[in-house]
């Protein structure tokens, strides 16, 4: 049993179809669940750095305490964390410092160009984690 599962969401349906896996997965409500999002860190001039960043931040924790409630209403324990660099870099070292058991994610299912162009952060989370990784890939029509 999994008594503290680290789950990425990026705010895309695909992300969070990982949070149907729950039930199969047998995990209970005695769980505790920790929800990330990592936003970008964008060029932006320096005139409007506090307000985009205060937006991005702003939109993140919105998104994280809307899917937290949903969670709290099934009984789970919820925690989230707003975070801001690389996408791997961050779940990797939350995953650390947040003591969990298993990270749980879903892929985008980018391949070939895609995946050189953009990078993939589950591969990247899958070769560096100590952790266990429960890995849903989603491909996209």
């Amino acid at each position: 049993m999994y008594k503290s599962i680290l789950i990425p969401l990026d705010g895309s349906e695909l992300a969070e179809s990982i949070l149907f896996e729950l039930d199969q997965m047998a995990v209970t409500t005695t769980s505790r669940l920790v929800l990330i999002r990592v936003c970008p860190i964008y060029a932006v001039s320096e005139r409007y750095i506090s307000e985009a960043h205060s937006q991005i931040v702003q939109v993140a924790e919105s998104y994280l305490e809307n899917m937290k409630a949903q969670l709290n209403a099934k009984g789970f324990t919820v925690e989230v964390h707003v975070c801001y660099g690389d996408p791997a870099f961050e779940i990797l070292d939350l995953a650390d410092r947040a003591d969990v058991n298993l990270i749980a994610m879903s892929t985008h299912g980018r391949s070939g160009f895609g995946r050189w162009l953009l990078g993939s952060v589950a591969e990247k989370v899958i070769r560096h984690s100590s952790k266990p990784i429960l890995l849903k890939p989603v491909k996209t029509a």
